[in-house]
Order: C-alpha cells, then sequence, then structure tokens
C-alpha cells in the first residue's frame, strides 16, 4: 500500500512538473499504475469516464465477471465496483475463450477499446419498434417499458453531453489475468 502511496505522489509530482491539461488526472495515472500492466490501466467506473479518449487503443481494465457465454466463451460481462453497468469483453488474440468458473472472479483483461454508436436516427426507430410492439401486446409490457426506459436514459444523456450520438463501449480482449 505504502509503495502505491509513494507512486502516486511521484506520478502527481510529475504531472504537474509537466503541465498538462489534456492528459489524465492524476488520480486516474494513479489508479493505472495500480493495475500494473505496459498498457493504460483503469478500473471499469474509471475507464468508463474517460473512454471517448481511448478508442481503438490498448488499454487494460478491471472488473467483475457476471457472465461468460456458455455455449461458445467468446465473450463475457464485468462490472465495477458500482455494479451499475456492464462492459462486454469479446475473445480475441491470446483469449481462447472465457469459461463459466469465472463469474464472480475479478479480472484484469488487457485489449482494444471499441465503441460503437447508435444515433439519434436508429433510437427514434428503436423506440417507433418498441411502441409498435407494446401496441399489438406481442411483447411482455415490462420488455417494452424496460426498452423505453433505457431509450429515455440515452436521449438525456445525449442532451447532457450535447452528443447526436449515444456511445455503447466494449473490448477486443487479448489477454487476462485473475486478480487475487
Amino acid at each position: 500500500m505504502k509503495k502505491i502511496l509513494f507512486f502516486a505522489a511521484v506520478l502527481f509530482c510529475l504531472a504537474a512538473c509537466n503541465g498538462k491539461k489534456a492528459g489524465q488526472s492524476a488520480e486516474l495515472k494513479a489508479e493505472a499504475a495500480a493495475v500494473g500492466s505496459d498498457a493504460q490501466a483503469y478500473e471499469l467506473d474509471s475507464l468508463l469516464r474517460v473512454a471517448d479518449r481511448f478508442v481503438d487503443k490498448t488499454v487494460t481494465v478491471r472488473g467483475y465477471v457476471t457472465h461468460t457465454c456458455k455455449h461458445s466463451g467468446k465473450r463475457c460481462f464485468i462490472v465495477g465496483e458500482d455494479q451499475k453497468t456492464s462492459f462486454r469483453v469479446e475473445a480475441k488474440g491470446e483469449i481462447g475463450g472465457f469459461n463459466r468458473e469465472l463469474t464472480g472472479s475479478e479480472l484484469a483483461i488487457t485489449g482494444i477499446l471499441k465503441e460503437r454508436r447508435y444515433s439519434k436516427d436508429y433510437i427514434d426507430q428503436y423506440e417507433k419498434e418498441v411502441n409498435e410492439l407494446k401496441a399489438k401486446d406481442d411483447a411482455s409490457a415490462e420488455t417494452c417499458q424496460a426498452e423505453l426506459n433505457s431509450i429515455t436514459s440515452m436521449r438525456a444523456w445525449m442532451s447532457a453531453n450535447d452528443r447526436d450520438y449515444f456511445s455503447v463501449y466494449y473490448m477486443d480482449g487479448e489477454n487476462y489475468e485473475v486478480v487475487e
């Protein structure tokens, strides 16, 4: 713990001396150092706050496995400490697959951060389809309402961030380690 605090203090001093405004904060650098990788490294919650800076770049992310695809193992889903946001990791590179025994484990996964953008037009069309399903009663009312709530959240985020799209981030995982 003392080493991490010392390293964080050194990083803070270096950041202050360099006077970089566009770079990461000293807090994020200390967190990256604590994860321990050559790539930029973050706890999931922290990465998602700055993800737009790292699209198509190698990063290491730490999170807790909530699900692995049981048939192929070609993807897993992780959450951070807040357990509110799920993040998809595709098995690429050295990762042959994620086995089901990883569920509940904390992983440090290194890979390429990717972004999928949903345009305002796409979201509008999706809302129309959900409302049509709801009107036909082809789907459960709870499912339709959950989808409509998600659409409302997307629009609120777009408005708050002055964007005409909604971003979903995921990772093409290259390798991982179980954090003990």
